[in-house]
This record gives C-alpha cells, sequence and structure tokens, in this order.
C-alpha cells in the first residue's frame, strides 16, 4: 500500500530534486516514501524490506540523507500547516508504546558510580500498631 496521488502532490515539492551529485540518478522519491513508511508501519528490520520497494541500503541513506539535510524537518512542519491551512481535520500523529520501542538503557539502569547499599532495617522499640 503507497501513497495516495493526494498526499504525493503535497509531499513532492518538499523533497530534493532528484538531479543525481554523483553517481547515477537517484531511484523515484516516491518508491522511497513508500518503503521508508512500510519499514517504520510494520516494524521490520530494513534488510528485511521487501523487494518491491527496491534495495533496502537506498532507503535507508536516503532515509538519512533526508535527516541530516533538515528535508525531514521541511516536511513534518509543513504538512500540517497545509493541513491546517486547508482547515481539514484529516491529519495525526499518533505514537503507539507497542512499535516505540526503548533502548535497553532508558529503562532506568544505574549509569554510573558504585551501587549504594539500602540503609539497614532496625526493628522498632515501641509498641506494634495494630
Amino acid at each position: 500500500m503507497g501513497s495516495s496521488d493526494v498526499q504525493w502532490a503535497r509531499i513532492e515539492p518538499l523533497l530534493p530534486d532528484r538531479l543525481p551529485r554523483r553517481g547515477s540518478r537517484w531511484r523515484d522519491h516516491r518508491e522511497v516514501i513508500d518503503a521508508i513508511a512500510f519499514k517504520f508501519r510494520a516494524g521490520t528490520p530494513w534488510m528485511d524490506l521487501p523487494s518491491e520497494f527496491g534495495s533496502w541500503k537506498g532507503a535507508h541513506n536516503r532515509l538519512r540523507r533526508w535527516a541530516a539535510d533538515g528535508t525531514w524537518d521541511r516536511v513534518f512542519t509543513a504538512l500540517p500547516a497545509q493541513a491546517d491551512a486547508d482547515e481539514s481535520p484529516d491529519w495525526a500523529v499518533a505514537v503507539d508504546s507497542t512499535i516505540v520501542r526503548a533502548h535497553q538503557h532508558a529503562a532506568g539502569a544505574r549509569q554510573r558510580g558504585r551501587l549504594q547499599a539500602s540503609p539497614p532495617t532496625v526493628p522498632s522499640d515501641g509498641p506494634a500498631a495494630g
């Protein structure tokens, strides 16, 4: 399932031109956008991207390149602004914790230093509460 023509008409002008800076001509931007969307929607590793999207390395490299040059910032700023200008309530950004995984170190593990010992438990001299 790829992007619709309406979606693509909004996204395409926000992307860099397709003239190669070096090497051969780039793959079609729409194919790459669909590959990136599929990868994140399905939660698959890059290497398991279906062959219909072409080389996973090409899609991954384009994702990284666009992140570095600010293309994604432009896209994710312009698209909601366009939807607001059109008074279109048909857009939403949703993050579902079933697909967003935290790194193992984000679980609150001790970062550095020696582990602090718990204070000793001393029985109370007073009468038991009851």
